[in-house]
């Protein structure tokens, strides 16, 4: 995935370009979705709501594991039934991908990957035989229901979507609650069930779509080697001077991280230890520095080439570029914000200082200069033309490379850089399988013509746009708090864009509105992810957590109201530039 658009770049130079580049890109991501996803069952690292760790430890747990197990493994057999029809279908067409290859071959990896996930989420329900035996009845079902679906359809979905809904909040997986969800609604309305992968191929194939995992595999090379020390060093001595300076530093530097990282957790398990350490030698309280750090953890999403951002984009069909100037200047406020937080601390509890070195500095910049122009790069290769997103993604993906495992040498070729492969494939793919059968009920949601309805329903109970801009921001944070940003952009995004155009809200600024309250969402008790990361990391209890991120919280939702009042802080530097 990162050598075929770097031919790419090179080869256009000299002619038209490589003939099938883009659609073999397009199927190598849905494989990478699929193969990700069946390694990430295997180690139990399927995103799933945060709700199963509050389960009492012992028999109840047990239960719960083989409950969730076996209706997971319900969900990925009819889906995968499903993908089989489509795969049937699209060989019988006889439909070619490019360069003589038949499409059905890119496709086959679906009914092949959800398989794989059947039979690993009811083998990891348990570790007695007979609770595999009880959740394996999930496979049997799904492939009851997909062999007699016209009768299922007569049924009524609600038991059903209760059934879902039950396994999630104990722990499911959210691409099973998601794909379920999907499946049901579709066999209620008579609809064939091979709508859902159909509606998951057209996303997998989104020719921006392969810039999520090569920007994410760009983030673990960098987390996974000593760019942040190197980056920690060079801030510490521009600003370890001012009163907060190292906390403003961490701030920055969990920034740069989670920009390529997605707030997918990375940057407060690869960077937490290191900066955790800076903040006690530098005398910051305990609850600051946990609040500081669990907040920075999705600090930047909104800079770009964020992936949040990329993801938005494909889904709204809006311009990416567009979003990546917009999402500057709100982006750098937030950063701003906990920043100012920082240095109110410094100044509060006495946090020791860095004296200004002049050489120290020179020889920081010198020792990251590498990590430093990376951003550059990659907006230069974007803006100037020079190459497509998906290209730039794979040109930082080189280049972190070349930083991390040539010139530093802080990954060791073979088995340290296929580990890091690996991680990164894990996360991709739990992310991704999200997002292809999420699509299946997005897909749903619009033959119910579920955004008409509600703009219809909005529409005749608030006729003030600031009103609407004050419940669509705290609907988002409830949806932020409970799901993954990236889920919830492709469900929730199609429903509100027509909201936003009715009450006159322009789809850029909309699109950083929605970002910042995802943000902010990772933050907010009971259930934000981020939460339950630095209770991990820093081992420490959760409501320890959340008394630390309080004042992150309303600091940031302070900002985020600023972002959603104040559209000439989105849409200010894109007017200057002629874009909108």
């Amino acid at each position: 995935m990162v050598l075929l658009p770097l031919a790419e770049i090179v080869v256009r130079q000299t002619g038209s370009g490589i003939p099938g580049a883009l659609p073999f890109e397009q199927h190598l991501t849905l494989w990478v979705a699929f193969l990700g996803a069946a390694l990430a069952a295997r180690e139990g690292r399927l995103l799933a709501l945060a709700t199963g760790n509050f389960l009492p430890e012992g028999r109840f747990r047990a239960i719960a594991a083989v409950f969730t197990g076996g209706v997971s493994a319900m969900v990925a057999t009819l889906l995968g039934r499903a993908s089989l029809d489509l795969v049937q279908i699209e060989r019988e067409g006889g439909i070619e991908m490019a360069a003589g290859v038949p499409v059905w071959v890119g496709q086959a990896v679906m009914p092949v990957g959800f398989a794989i996930l059947a039979l690993r989420l009811a083998w990891k329900s348990s570790e007695l035989w007979s609770g595999r035996a009880l959740a394996a009845l999930g496979i049997v079902l799904g492939l009851s229901i997909g062999a007699n679906a016209e009768s299922f359809g007569e049924l009524p979905a609600t038991p059903w979507l209760v059934l879902i809904l039950g396994s999630t909040l104990l722990g499911g997986p959210i691409f099973a609650a998601l794909g379920g969800a999907a499946a049901f609604l579709f066999l209620s309305d008579f609809v064939p069930l091979a709508a859902i992968p159909a509606e998951s191929y057209r996303l997998a194939v989104s020719p921006t779509l392969a810039a999520i995992p090569l920007f994410t595999l760009t983030g673990f090379l960098l987390a996974e080697g000593g760019a942040s020390e190197r980056l920690l060093r060079v801030f510490r001595a521009l600003f370890g001077w001012a009163p907060g300076g190292t906390a403003v530093v961490c701030a920055v530097v969990c920034a740069f991280f989670t920009v390529f990282t997605g707030g997918s957790g990375v940057t407060i398990l690869a960077l937490g230890g290191v900066l955790f350490a800076a903040l006690s030698a530098d005398g910051y309280r305990e609850r600051f520095s946990l609040g500081l750090l669990t907040s920075s953890g999705s600090l930047g999403l909104l800079l770009p080439p964020a992936l949040p951002l990329i993801l938005f984009g494909i889904v709204a069909e809006v311009p990416i570029e567009d979003l990546f100037i917009g999402g500057l200047i709100p982006g750098l406020l937030l950063i701003a914000l906990i920043a100012l937080w920082g240095v109110r601390e410094g100044l509060r509890g006495g946090a020791r200082r860095t004296r200004v070195s002049v050489p120290e500095l020179g020889s920081a910049i010198w020792a990251a200069k590498l990590e430093l122009l990376l951003p550059v790069v990659i907006v230069g290769a974007i803006f100037s033309g020079y190459a497509t997103l998906v290209e730039s993604a794979a040109l930082a993906a080189l280049y972190a490379f070349v930083i991390q495992c040539l010139v530093h040498r802080d990954v060791k070729l073979g088995k340290p850089l296929l580990a890091v492969f690996r991680q990164c494939t894990v996360l991709v793919g739990g992310v991704l399988i999200i997002l292809v059968v999420a699509m299946g009920l997005t897909s749903w949601l619009v033959d119910a013509q579920a955004a008409q309805s509600l703009v219809e329903l909005v529409q005749n109970n608030i006729e003030s746009k600031l009103v609407f801009l004050l419940v669509l921001n705290v609907f988002l944070l409830l949806v932020g708090c409970l799901m993954d940003i990236f889920s919830a952009t492709v469900v929730v995004v199609p429903l509100i864009i027509p909201l936003g155009l009715a009450f006159g809200v322009d789809p850029i600024h909309l699109g950083i509105i929605f970002v910042a309250n995802l943000e902010l969402g990772y933050l907010t008790p009971p259930v934000g992810l981020n939460l339950f990361l630095a209770s991990y990391r820093f081992e420490r209890p959760l409501l320890k957590i959340y008394r630390a991120a309080v004042p992150a919280l309303i600091i940031l939702g302070i900002g985020v109201l600023l972002i959603t009042y104040v559209p000439g802080l989105t849409l200010g530097l894109l007017e200057w530039m002629g874009r909108s």
